[in-house]
This record gives C-alpha cells, structure tokens and sequence, in this order.
C-alpha cells in the first residue's frame, strides 16, 4: 500500500491498522497520520492519567509519538497496533516521571537518628493503575460506568443505579459483566507481557 495523495488518504480510512503502520514503514507520507487520527483520543488520555500534569502529559505523548515514528519498523506485529502505541505512551510517561523525581530534592530532617523510611513502590502501583484505566478504556461505556461507580468512587449498588438512571439489577449486570471482560482483558495482558 502506497498513500500518495489526499484521495488515497480517504481510502486509508478503510485500511487496517497494521496495513497502515506497514505503509508508514514503507514509506508513504499519510499513513502514519491516519493511525494518529484512529488513536489520539485513547493515547491522549492514556497520557493524562499517566501523568502529574497535563503539561507533562502533553510533553510525554510527543515524545512517544515520536518514538513510535522512528521505529515502527521494529513493530513484530504480536499485539495490536494500537496496543502497542498504549505501551510506548505509558513508558514514556514514566521516563518522564522517574527524571523529575530525580531533579526533585527533600531536605534531610535535622536532629534524627532514624533512618528513613522505605517508600512505597510508586512505578509498581502506578503502573498497575494505568493498566486497569486502559483496561476500562476497553469495556463499553455503560460497563465502564457502572464499575467506576460501584468499585472506583464506592457508590453502593443503590446509589450508582440512581446516580445512572437505571434499575438496581442492571448496574449488578453491568458490573459483572464489565468484570469478566476486565479479567480476561489483564489476563491477555499478563499473558502478553515477557
């Protein structure tokens, strides 16, 4: 696939993502385009909740892009393609994590012995957390809904079902169902990962 001109541009919109990642490799000047064009929702918000600020997010999304650019020809084509966009935003938003916290000082207290304590693993725990808002991002909305209602922000099943506009019954289906499909999606994840 060769994109060439506007025209073709058109019926890229009807090509696969790894047809179109292919054509970038190969050379065509739209093709990369037209992938940033399908994802730039997802991985702008990828971004945002991988981030401090959206300065930061804004800073780390260029960056991925970017890198994501230059070695599409590296892409083994064993995930998809917009799976693979999500895992270079998230890295590029902990580089960009780990360097500010390595230009950030603290003071040493004054007059204590102790030693300091051990901090928590924060990449651990902030990775895990953009794992499961992608994996949200993966349910349909009213799956999503429901679940960030009921297991993220604690509304009671009650609660959540006024807050929604629907019966009890359908916000207990919608979180089951929603949990299922998050499960084999971590699961697919888990396994995917090296």
């Amino acid at each position: 696939m060769h994109l060439s001109s506007a025209n073709e541009l058109v019926e890229a919109r009807q090509v696969s993502d790894r047809d179109l990642l292919a054509a970038h490799v190969g050379g065509a000047p739209y093709a990369f385009a037209e992938l940033l064009r399908r994802h730039r929702d997802h991985l702008w918000q990828t971004a945002l909740r991988a981030s401090y600020s959206p300065e930061d997010a804004a800073d780390s999304l260029q960056d991925a892009l970017l890198s994501a650019h230059r070695g599409a020809a590296a892409f083994r084509g064993d995930a998809e393609v917009r799976s693979w966009l999500h895992r270079i935003v998230v890295n590029a938003c902990l580089d960009r994590i780990r360097r500010n916290k390595l230009r950030r000082t603290e003071p040493l207290p004054e007059d204590t012995a102790d030693e300091p304590r051990c901090p928590r693993d924060d990449f651990a725990a902030l990775e895990a957390t953009l794992l499961v808002d992608a994996a949200l991002f993966t349910l349909p909305a009213d799956q999503r809904t429901a679940l960030v209602a009921v297991e993220l922000e604690g509304y009671s099943v009650a609660d959540a079902a006024a807050l929604l506009g629907i019966p009890e019954g359908t916000v207990k289906s919608r979180c089951a169902r929603g949990r299922r499909r998050l499960e084999a999606h971590l699961r697919e994840l888990h396994t995917a990962t090296p």
